[in-house]
């Protein structure tokens, strides 16, 4: 598709100097898809009096805040002029008719789009699935409503498996087709009636009766995948290259100090629930009764030097940068295909060196650090986000608030795991597949399988630790070659006490360096779920990759001096807690406290890459440095 010829007037906004690029190679355009004649009405145009509602944007700060942008929703009704035409009918089809089942079809929609199904056309998945005999009518349509209201339905008490038979006198008898294809594509594929509740276990059968399936890897894909086709009928057996389930979700026990010690748990893995209402694991946080604490939008910003920053500044920089970005999309829609080749971190720079002399030295450095949180928020760096597509999924995102689940997203993993038969220690190495079966080889042992499922990371294929006999096919190792992931790493620090503000559960610090922007930019405070006083300091970007190297000791001292810096009323704490201890004839378990410090280095890729570093410093340390805040 050619890209839209510009007018002065839009180009006038945009500070940049346009260069013209040579002319893209043909590129051969895909068969379409066969569709129906039109009905005996059309369907309005989907991109005309759409109403409007507000979809999260990029998540940009701490929990990160989310602006809100809109997106289209159709309006599954005709025209009126095509109403009436259709009701001067003698004996209407009612098979063209859209159905009405209740009056919260918007709703239902926002609620289908939460699981990942588009307002107004169908999955992929769900073409192959056939739920439909044609493609853009009237019946797709419909089926679109009635799954919907399936998806909504079973929101409303996710404890309660739902029948189709709830369904049988809100969708219209000559619809009920269209509900059986829809009903069972959703309970097949696993997005409704799943979990952990007491109503789907039930529903496992006694005695297997289908094929027998290998997955590999407990992660989460694998444990869900596990549980899914045991409920279906098949015999499952996992295999794990740990000696514990989760893969990148693994919840630790940290401990420090002896005598009155002090311990909490803390998510060295995968921390936030982002958007709990479409979020699977919300939903069986739902299921298991747990509380989840909502990471609040509190989210102070410190200078170099430790000094709060000025909240006009703060909030005239990030109101800029989200200003920027706007810009970065109304460009790559002037450039068109091109925008393909370009990264999101060089128009960004491009904007910002434009912008340079109106700002001050403090103002780069905000801008840095919004740049480090949306390194963050991608898990990439900036200069390698296609301008074009760094922010496709955003209509996807899943709504609902960001957070933390006390005692650790491990309770998740734990309730996943449970009555699913798990093999630990067993690093699968070779896949054999066939018309015959399968045999999966882990060291010296063969399993013998009809399927297998292979879950493992994106990492552990690239590596290409596990041999596939024969080869997979081209498109996949394609595939797999084209896909990248990103890098974080964290620094977990357990302490005798709190001495940071109470309310607060993230909090950022600047740099001056461009190129260490995402060096402990962002802190969590998980002391309000994590039972005790733990800080969890974010490395993102270039300053991940640099981390890699760090030693541990490097890495606590850096934070440290961080710490140090910020002025969160640590004199009147420190002093506070120091004659406390004095007071309950405590001071001397004081000295003996330790730092425990979990450095947690992991690339989102393979498991054999991550590596869980513990740093016990010695309470000389730690002492030495209450005594020097306490003296400063």
């Amino acid at each position: 598709m050619n890209p839209p010829s510009p007018t002065p007037d839009e180009f006038s906004s945009l500070p940049l100097e346009f260069v013209p690029y040579p002319p893209l190679p043909p590129q051969t355009t895909p068969t379409p898809i066969q569709t129906p004649p039109a009905p005996a009405f059309a369907l309005p145009n989907p991109n005309a009096a759409f109403p409007s509602f507000p979809i999260p944007k990029k998540r940009r700060r701490g929990r990160p805040q989310k602006t809100q942008t809109s997106f289209h929703f159709p309006q599954f009704f005709p025209p009126k002029a095509a109403q009436n035409q259709q009701q001067k009918k003698l004996g209407p089809d009612i098979s063209e008719e859209i159905i009405v089942i209740n009056k919260e079809s918007t709703n239902e929609a926002l609620t289908g789009l939460s699981a990942g199904f588009p307002a107004d056309s169908l999955t992929d998945e769900e073409i192959d699935a056939r739920v439909v005999t044609n493609i853009g009518g009237i019946e797709q349509v419909n089926y679109i409503l009635i799954r919907n209201h399936i998806i909504a339905k079973w929101r409303e008490n996710v404890n309660v498996w739902v029948t189709k038979e709830m369904f049988l006198n809100s969708v219209p008898i000559h619809c009920h087709g269209l509900l059986d294809s829809a009903y069972d594509y959703l309970v097949s594929h696993g997005y409704i009636n799943f979990g952990v509740s007491q109503s789907i276990k039930e529903r496992f059968p006694n005695e297997y009766t289908k094929s027998n399936v290998i997955v590999v890897g407990a992660g989460l894909a694998g444990l869900s995948a596990a549980r899914q086709l045991t409920r279906l009928g098949f015999k499952v057996t996992v295999l794990e290259g740990r000696k514990r389930a989760g893969g990148r979700v693994y919840t630790m026990r940290m401990e420090g100090g002896a005598g009155n010690r002090v311990s909490a748990s803390v998510d060295l893995g995968g921390s936030v629930l982002t958007g709990t209402l479409g979020n699977p694991l919300g939903i069986l946080a739902r299921q298991l009764g747990f509380l989840m604490h909502k990471v609040r939008d509190k989210c102070p910003l410190y200078s170099v030097s430790g000094r709060p920053v000025d909240l006009d500044m703060d909030m005239k920089v990030e109101t800029a940068f989200n200003r920027l970005l706007d810009k970065a999309s109304r460009l790559r829609q002037l450039m068109g295909d091109v925008s393909v080749d370009v990264s999101l971190g060089a128009a960004l720079e491009t904007f910002r060196q434009v912008y340079e002399d109106a700002v001050n030295k403090e103002e780069i450095n905000l801008f840095n650090w919004h740049c480090a949180n949306l390194e963050y928020a991608n898990a990439g760096l900036l200069s390698k986000l296609s301008l074009a597509f760094w922010d496709q999924d955003d209509p996807y995102d899943m709504g609902g608030d960001h957070c933390f689940l006390p005692g650790g997203n491990g309770r998740l993993v734990q309730a996943l795991a449970e009555n699913v038969p798990i093999l630990y220690e067993k690093t699968v190495h070779t896949i054999r597949y066939g018309s015959d079966g399968v045999q999966v080889i882990a060291g010296s042992q063969v399993f013998d399988g009809d399927m297998v499922l292979c879950t493992v990371p994106l990492g552990v294929l690239k590596s290409g630790s596990i041999k596939f006999i024969p080869e997979l096919p081209q498109r996949k190792l394609d595939g797999i070659k084209r896909l990248g992931y990103g890098l974080l790493n964290k620094v977990a620090m357990l302490f005798p006490c709190m001495f940071w503000e109470t309310d607060l559960d993230t909090f950022g610090h600047l740099t001056d360096d461009t190129s260490s922007r995402g060096e402990f930019f962002l802190f969590y405070s998980y002391a309000t779920v994590a039972g005790g006083p733990i800080l969890i300091a974010l490395v993102a970007g270039e300053a991940a990759h640099k981390f890699e190297s760090m030693p541990p000791t490097d890495a606590v001292t850096k934070v440290i001096q961080i710490l140090k810096g910020n002025q969160f009323n640590l004199l009147l704490k420190i002093l506070f807690m120091l004659l406390s201890h004095l007071l309950s004839h405590k001071f001397m378990q004081l000295l003996e406290y330790q730092i425990c410090v979990l450095v947690a280095n992991f690339w989102s890729s393979y498991h054999h890459a991550w590596s869980f570093k513990l740093a016990l410093l010695p309470c000389s340390f730690e002492f030495h440095t209450v005594l020097v805040l306490v003296l400063r």
